[in-house]
C-alpha cells in the first residue's frame, strides 16, 4: 500500500503546484474574474452550491456510464464481427475507421433531431465520441493474438469456439481496456457536448448558463467537476484491468 501510495506524490505535488500558481497568477496580475477566477473563489463557489452540482453531476455521470455501457457492448460485438467474418474485415472495419473523418460535433445535433432533448439524445453523442476506440483497440486486440498458440490449440484438438474463448480473447483484452480507458476519459466530453446542444440538467448545461452570466468561477466549478469525473471513470477502468489480468496470469 505504501508503494502504491508513494506512486501518487509526483502527481499529487504536480497539482499543489499547479493550484498555487492558479491563485498566485490570478492575483498578481489581476486577471477579471469572468476570465480565470481565483482559485479560492472557484472553490468557494464549489462549497456554496455542493447541492446543486451534485444534482448536476449525478446527471452528467448517468449519461457518461450508460453511453459508456452501450458503447462498449456494441463495439466489443463489432469486433467480434470482424474478427469472425472476412467481409466484415474488409467493409466495417473500414466503414468505422472512415466514420471518424466525419466531425462528431456535427453529428451531435442530428442526435438531438431524432431523439429530442431526454437522456437518449445525451447518450447517443457520448456513443459518437466512445464507440471507436472501443470497437478499434479490441479488433487490434484480436489479430495480435499468437499464431503459434492458436495452431498449437487446433492440433490438440480445440474446436473453433474453444479457440475462441482461450485465446482469442484474453489476447485481445489488453486492446479492450485500452479502448474503454480512452473511452472512459472523453465519455464526459461527449456527455457535455450532448447538454449543450441540448438539455436542462447536468454539469455541461450548468457551465453553460454560469458562462452566459459571466459567473467565471461557477464555470471552473462545473469544469473541476467534470475533469474529476473523467479521471475516476478512468482509473476504475484501470482498477478493473489490473484485476482482470492478474486473474488471468494467475
Amino acid at each position: 500500500m505504501r508503494r502504491s501510495l508513494s506512486a501518487y506524490v509526483p502527481v499529487l505535488v504536480f497539482v499543489l503546484l499547479l493550484a498555487a500558481g492558479w491563485e498566485a497568477g490570478t492575483t498578481i496580475f489581476d486577471i477579471p474574474h469572468y476570465i480565470i477566477p481565483k482559485l479560492s473563489d472557484v472553490l468557494v463557489s464549489m462549497w456554496d452550491n455542493g447541492r446543486l452540482l451534485g444534482k448536476h453531476f449525478v446527471v452528467t455521470l448517468g449519461e457518461a456510464l450508460l453511453g459508456l455501457g452501450i458503447s462498449a457492448v456494441f463495439g466489443v460485438l463489432a469486433a467480434v464481427w470482424i474478427e469472425s467474418s472476412g467481409l466484415a474485415k474488409k467493409t466495417i472495419y473500414p466503414l468505422i475507421v472512415m466514420s471518424q473523418t466525419i466531425p462528431i460535433i456535427a453529428l451531435s445535433p442530428i442526435m438531438v433531431m431524432w431523439f429530442g432533448y431526454e437522456i437518449w439524445s445525451k447518450v447517443a453523442v457520448v456513443i459518437l465520441f466512445t464507440f471507436f476506440p472501443i470497437a478499434v483497440n479490441t479488433a487490434d486486440g484480436f489479430r495480435s493474438a499468437d499464431p503459434d498458440i492458436g495452431e498449437l490449440m487446433q492440433t490438440m484438438g480445440a474446436g473453433k469456439l474453444d479457440r475462441f474463448l482461450k485465446w482469442k480473447i484474453p489476447s485481445a483484452l489488453p486492446g479492450f481496456f485500452t479502448g474503454l480507458k480512452m473511452a472512459a476519459a472523453i465519455s464526459v466530453g461527449g456527455a457535455t457536448l450532448g447538454e449543450w446542444l441540448g438539455g436542462e440538467t447536468g454539469l455541461g448545461m450548468y457551465t453553460k448558463r454560469a458562462s452566459n452570466m459571466l459567473r467565471g468561477e461557477a464555470v471552473f466549478s462545473g469544469v473541476l467537476l467534470l475533469s474529476a469525473m473523467g479521471v475516476l471513470l478512468f482509473l476504475a477502468v484501470q482498477w478493473v484491468e489490473k484485476a482482470t489480468l492478474v486473474r488471468r496470469r494467475s
